[in-house]
């Protein structure tokens, strides 16, 4: 059934285009640059990294409540597909990618397993704007804004 769906969707020929760049990405496959590509939409009507990364729901949430503040690990005002489908992929990115194995080690020396595995697919995010802005396949040079790392 996935195959016939991807099949179809990918029919239509900017889809297939977007999904052939995105799936550059090493660590990035089909099924996860068709969620990103259907999910996200219009790139342009995300000004930042950080404004992609939140949408992903892959940023902590902030309760506030009687003058205390506090910080939750993960945002539960989020596109579920996408969240989901990220953190799956940032579990096994790193095999993959050399870069992402790099993030996934520093984060983890610094907290736990959970976290390292935030900070890649934060990272992913990073990259997969980056190759649906530039409209080209993935290239290591490719200037990257690590603010969601």
């Amino acid at each position: 059934m996935q195959r016939q769906l991807i099949r179809a969707l990918e029919s239509d020929a900017l889809l297939a285009a977007r999904v052939e760049r995105l799936a550059s990405i090493p660590g990035v496959g089909r099924v996860v640059a068709l969620t990103w590509a259907l999910e996200m939409g219009d790139i342009s009507r995300f000004g930042s990294v950080k404004k992609a990364v939140s949408y992903c729901g892959l940023c902590g949430a902030e309760k506030s409540s009687g003058g205390k503040t506090e910080r939750t690990p993960i945002s539960k005002q989020r596109n579920k597909h996408l969240q989901t489908m990220l953190i799956e992929a940032a579990k096994l990115a790193p095999r993959w990618n050399a870069e992402l194995a790099l993030v996934y080690e520093r984060a983890k020396q610094k907290g736990n397993r959970n976290r390292a595995t935030l900070a890649v697919a934060r990272k992913l995010v990073a990259y997969l704007m980056a190759v649906d802005r530039e409209a080209r396949p993935f290239d290591t040079h490719l200037r990257v804004a690590d603010n969601a790392a």
